[in-house]
Order: C-alpha cells, then structure tokens, then sequence
C-alpha cells in the first residue's frame, strides 16, 4: 500500500515531457481554429458577406452565452462523474473531435437569400451547436487536463504555457491567412466555406494527436468514490474565493481579446483604409504573445504568476497609449501591437495553472476535489465575456448607423470604432490589474501542496 501511494505521487509529480507538451499544446491550437474564428472575423463574415445586422449578430451572441454558461456547469459536472480507461476528462477530446469539425462548417452554411427571421435562427442554432454544446464538451475536459497532467507547479506552468503558445498558432493561422484565403477561393460566401472545411480537416488531426499523446496522471483515492451533491460542489465552489478572482481574469482576458481582434479588422478598413493590415497587425501582437509564453515559466518561481501577469498588464497599458498619440500611423500601429503581444503574454500563460491552482486550493479548504467544476464554472467567464465583447460592439456600432454593406461609413460609426479601438483595452487592463492585486495564492500553494499529500497518505480530502 505504502509502495503504491509513493509510486502515484511520483506520477502526480511527474515533469511532463516536451512531446506531451507539444502534443497537449496542438490540442488548443485546434480549439482555436473555431475560438479565433468566432472570436475575431464570424461577426465581420455575417456582416460584411452575408450581410445580418451588426446588432442582430451582437444580440445572438450574447444570448448564445448564457446557454453556454449553463452549459459549462454541467459539463464540469459529467466531466468530474465521467470513468473510463482513459481517465475523466481526456476521452472527451476523443468523442468531440468529429462533431467538432463537422459543426464548425455548419457556421458558414447560412442561407444568403433567406430572411432576416431565417437567417437569425439559422445563426442562432448553429453558433450554440457549436459553441454550446460541441465546444463546450470538448475544451472544458481539454482544459480541466491542466490540473490532472501533473502537480509539480514548474511543470504545470510549463505545459501550459506551451499550450499558450501552440492556442495562439490556430487563432493566428485562422485570423492571419483566413481573408486572404478567402480572396484567393473568389471572395465570396462559398469562399469561406471552402476555407472552414480545410480547418476543419486540420484540426481533426490535430485533436486525434493531442488525444493519444497526453496522460492523466492526478488520481485522487480518496475521491473516487465519495459522492458529492451538486448543493455540495456549488458551496464549496463559491466559497473559494481565488476561483472568483480566476473567473474575472478569464473573462476580462477573453472580452480583451475578442474586442481587439473583432474591432482591428473595422479600424484597418474604415479608419487605415486597408484592410488587408489587419492581419500583419494580428499577427504581430500574437507573434510576439507566443514567444514571450514559452519564456515566462522560467520566471515563475522566482517572481509568480500574479507578479508577471500585473507587470505585462502595465505594459498592455504603456503600448495602447503610445498607439494613441499616433493612431494612423502603420508603424506605431505594429509596435502597438508587439507590445500588447508581450504584455499579455504572461497572463495567457498564467491563468489556466492559476485555476489548477484554485482546485488544489479548493479541496484543501472545502475536502471536495471538483477538477471539471472549477475550470467550466471558471469558463463561465470567459464564455459570458466573449459574448458581452461581441454583442457590445454590434450594439454599439448598430446604434451610430454602422452598414457592413455600405463602402463608406458615416462619421459616428467611425468615431464609435476608433473609441473601441483606442480605450477599450485600456479599460479592461484596469480591471485585471484590481483583480491581480487580490490574487495571493502564489504564497499559499507550497504549504497546501504540502498539507494535502499528507491528506493522501492518511487517506482523506
């Protein structure tokens, strides 16, 4: 018995090999393939090629994202009650992969002649197929691997921090060669369904890799056959407290995101006159956000992750500013960019072992080990967050007359989208910097990781 629990909590340590971090890391880069898409140019393709409402997409979205929310939870819950040969959350990676890739190509298959009335439900079926219920089951238990791959803090940073990286190579491959792409296919619908399936197609494999590369290795004993109420779980997840902190960072970073990359594509067209810039601008920030990511978990130990989030925050702030003593130029336009790609680095690379961290947290203060519950409720977030960014924008640009269709805007529309672009960033920095500043479980972990090995020994949560 002794030898058996010394031989788990040698695996639960483990320092998780390059491969498996690769292959883990494709994994996001196929979640991105749909999270870039819906995140950046799904409104623009609506807009600009079939030509729905800003307002009536924005709407959408956001009413999209409640269900998504609901989803989320009880995703967490099927994943924290699911057994298999395969573990909990990582058979799930493998049943989603085809849906998946079927349902991302259902986005772009709207009727262009039907109604508005047709078109709205079309959209609104398809986007919550997608993103409510295929998505959810797939990168919710995708996500969830992060706190059952390893224990070992370094090692937990490290690989997801390669997953950070590895994410935004689907976001940018999509964002960055998506509208030329579709210029080259003919530049019109078909155009995007032609491009849809060849990700589709790639992403597939690249789930299938992640699938048969990566390991469970955190088996809590003495939760496997203690049941848990779901009055049980929801008390014990509201009582901790750096799981709210999480959430807000989660969904700041996604609304961050979302705003810059759907309100970039507007401001290269309408106020830079071109918009074939957005992508050397998109690829620029998520270029230099990808490479500063496999750096950062080198600092950790030494600094945390709080720490490194608020600084690469303030430098997120320093970089809007200089882009806006100079908003039409090009070049402060790039810097701007690499700045910001620096900056949010170690908060993409951060977040998701500081929600693996709320878990061992969790269990540590409330005897409940919830793996799927914190990181779907920690999602809510992010899925609400997105949904507020894009139906914020469709709301705001609806209401100063913005036309997709219309070659040129009026000058409210162009002011409300240099506003966005200029300030919104800005705004939601000030926010991550008050909840980092709240953030004190860097300090904690070491002597709860401590305390709950005992627990293991003894054979308790």
């Amino acid at each position: 018995m002794g030898g058996d629990l010394k031989d788990r909590q040698l695996k639960e340590d483990y320092v998780v090999g390059f491969r498996e971090k690769i292959c883990y890391g494709l994994g996001d880069t196929a979640c991105n393939v749909v999270y870039g898409l819906c995140s950046t140019l799904l409104t623009f393709f609506y807009t600009d090629y079939v030509g729905v409402s800003a307002l009536l997409v924005g709407m959408i979205f956001l009413i999209t994202r409640v269900f998504d929310g609901v989803s989320d939870i009880i995703m967490g819950f099927i994943t924290d009650r699911t057994k298999s040969k395969y573990g909990k959350a990582r058979p799930w990676i493998l049943w989603m992969a085809v849906p998946y890739a079927v349902t991302f190509v259902l986005l772009f298959l709207i009727p262009p002649n039907a109604s508005t009335a047709v078109q709205a439900v079309y959209i609104f079926v398809t986007y919550n197929l997608v993103n409510t219920v295929v998505y959810t089951a797939l990168n919710l238990p995708y996500s969830t691997m992060a706190s059952l791959i390893t224990r070992d803090q370094k090692s937990r940073t490290s690989t997801q921090a390669w997953r950070i990286f590895c994410g935004p190579m689907g976001k940018m491959a999509v964002t960055v060669s998506t509208l030329p792409l579709v210029k080259m296919f003919g530049d019109t619908q078909k155009s995007w369904i032609i491009v849809s399936f060849i990700y589709a197609v790639i992403a597939l494999i690249l789930l299938l890799i992640c699938f048969f590369n990566i390991e469970e290795r955190v088996v809590i004993e003495a939760a496997k056959d203690k049941k848990v109420s779901v009055k049980e779980n929801l008390k014990a997840l509201f009582s901790n407290q750096y799981w709210a902190i999480c959430l807000g960072l989660w969904g700041v970073m996604v609304m961050m995101s979302t705003v810059s990359g759907t309100i970039t594509t507007y401001y290269c067209k309408y106020i830079l006159g071109n918009q074939d810039l957005y992508s050397p601008i998109y690829a620029a920030e998520l270029i230099a956000q990808s490479i500063v990511v496999l750096i950062i978990p080198h600092f950790v130990m030494r600094f945390g992750k709080r720490n490194l989030t608020l600084a690469g925050i303030l430098l997120v702030i320093v970089a809007q500013l200089a882009w806006m003593s100079n908003p039409m130029n090009v070049a402060m336009a790039m810097i701007s960019a690499v700045l910001r790609g620096v900056g949010v680095a170690p908060l993409w690379a951060c977040v998701f072992p500081m929600i693996a961290d709320c878990a061992e947290f969790g269990q540590w203060k409330t005897h409940v080990r919830q793996d799927g519950m914190i990181f779907s409720a920690a999602s809510v977030g992010s899925k609400l967050g997105g949904g507020l960014a894009s139906a914020g924008i469709g709301l705001l640009m609806d209401s100063v007359g913005y036309d997709g269709l219309a070659a040129v805007q009026n000058a409210d529309a162009l002011a409300m989208i240099k506003g966005i672009c200029m300030y919104a960033p800005i705004v939601f920095s000030v926010i991550i910097v008050v909840l980092c500043l709240l953030y004190k479980l860097d300090k904690l972990y070491p002597a709860i990781i401590a305390e709950l090995k005992e627990r293991d020994v003894k054979g308790i949560l």
